[in-house]
């Protein structure tokens, strides 16, 4: 097994161990110590990740990469943005229709890359994930209350949070920087929206001020653990998006939604039905389908990318050599004039 396979496999690990601590600290800090400021808690967790960072980079655990910054700026206040919406999303609808909303981005996402970046998806890919989203749904939804606002919300959740993390994905690729150098520059823009706009959203959504709410040792025990578990949470994501792709990242989304259900019934005793098992199994088999397919394809790109020129036989689109004014150049990238090489 190479060393990338390696680094994939580990930043998945990474991502499910933290996504589900992070569940289990935060359901602790919500249901039982009596903290529903999730909005203003995600402000704090970015800042926190920030902070982190900064002081891994002044001692030289990574170097940080200047990006543009009209794109650091507005990729961060979409982020940030996104995740607003999606506790409106949840604070305006059922949690039945949430779920939707969650499992929605999948298809969106493949819709965007498909429309926009060209992306090819194979039947396989796409049977794998229907048979996930299927699983998740028998597992997770029990009601679909409709309204206006809620919907809205959901829909914009949805455009913000699919747009959001194919950015992730792209501008790690295009401009060569890392998940770390990513998360560094744009983890202050994503902590100022909603670090300006959390109390809000969290006051129209719980009738309660984070001002003045009775902060004991147990509730700052818990606020701070649930900030030192997102510094983990918020580097794994950006790397498991920049190593794989959106889609994969929200595959393994579902997977941590069918381990905090199993969780949540073993260690804290929530409610667990025939449904719940079925739905989590079938799941389970998506996700295994989506895996098998991901590997075996991707194994067939890298052949069919290490074969030489002269192999590739009916894959040829265009000839070998292309004529453009006096100079002649090789049409697959090989051997460009120094002139042309750096356009």
């Amino acid at each position: 097994m190479s060393g990338a396979q390696l680094g994939v496999i580990g930043s998945l690990a990474l991502s499910v161990a933290s996504s589900v601590a992070i569940v289990i600290c935060n359901k602790a800090l919500i249901s039982f110590l009596g903290f529903p400021f999730a909005t203003t808690l995600t402000s704090w967790h970015l800042m926190v990740t920030f902070f982190t960072l900064h002081i891994a980079q002044k001692l030289h655990f990574f170097e940080p990469k200047p990006i543009d910054s009209q794109t650091v700026v507005l990729f961060g206040l979409l982020n940030g943005t996104s995740i607003g919406l999606l506790n409106l999303s949840l604070g305006f609808n059922s949690i039945g229709f949430y779920q939707m909303t969650k499992l929605a981005i999948i298809p969106f996402t493949v819709l965007l890359e498909t429309i926009f970046l060209k992306k090819k998806f194979s039947e396989s890919i796409k049977l794998s994930l229907l048979v996930l989203l299927l699983g998740v749904g028998i597992a997770s939804v029990t009601d679909l209350n409709l309204n206006l606002l809620g919907s809205i919300l959901s829909l914009l959740a949805i455009a913000t949070t699919c747009v959001g993390q194919i950015l992730t994905n792209t501008i790690q690729k295009r401009l060569k920087v890392s998940s770390t150098q990513l998360l560094y520059q744009s983890a202050p823009y994503q902590s100022a929206v909603l670090f300006a706009t959390g109390p809000f959203v969290d006051q129209l959504l719980t009738n309660k001020s984070v001002f003045t709410h009775a902060y004991t040792y147990p509730v700052v025990g818990f606020i701070i653990l649930s900030c030192l578990i997102a510094v983990s949470v918020n580097f794994s994501t950006f790397l498991v998006i920049g190593t794989t792709s959106p889609v994969t990242y929200q595959v393994l989304g579902h997977l941590k939604t069918c381990l905090v259900l199993s969780f949540g019934y073993t260690l804290l005793h929530d409610p667990f039905t025939a449904r719940n098992i079925v739905g989590i199994l079938i799941a389970i088999f998506g996700m295994a389908l989506y895996s098998y397919f991901s590997v075996k394809e991707n194994k067939k790109k890298s052949i069919e990318d290490s074969l030489p020129v002269s192999q590739m036989g009916d894959k040829e689109v265009e000839p070998l050599l292309v004529k453009d004014g006096n100079d002649t150049k090789k049409a697959n990238g090989v051997n460009l004039s120094t002139k042309e090489s750096l356009a």
